[in-house]
């Protein structure tokens, strides 16, 4: 994995809420490749599945839901025309 796309996952996963033990995988797979220039296959494979997981699954906190975001909407008073009886 290269550090354009580490940024990216990692950005990513900024926006949503983390467990703490995801929260401290998160940071010690920073670390680990700032140290080693890299991290391990298993590492990177924990870490895309834990953004799959999180950006299927959990709202984003970041955004409104489509919920809060729409504001109730006023209901159109229909007109009723009276029928002509010949």
């Amino acid at each position: 994995m290269n550090k354009e796309r580490l940024d990216w996952v990692m950005s990513g996963l900024n926006r949503y809420k983390l467990t703490q033990k995801e929260d401290q995988f998160i940071k010690s797979t920073e670390d680990d490749f700032n140290q080693k220039n890299g991290i391990t296959e298993q590492q990177e494979e924990k870490l895309e599945n834990l953004y799959k997981e999180k950006s299927r699954f959990l709202p984003n906190k970041n955004y409104f839901s489509p919920k809060e975001s729409i504001s109730p909407a006023k209901t159109k008073m229909r007109r009723v025309r009276p029928k002509f009886m010949p």
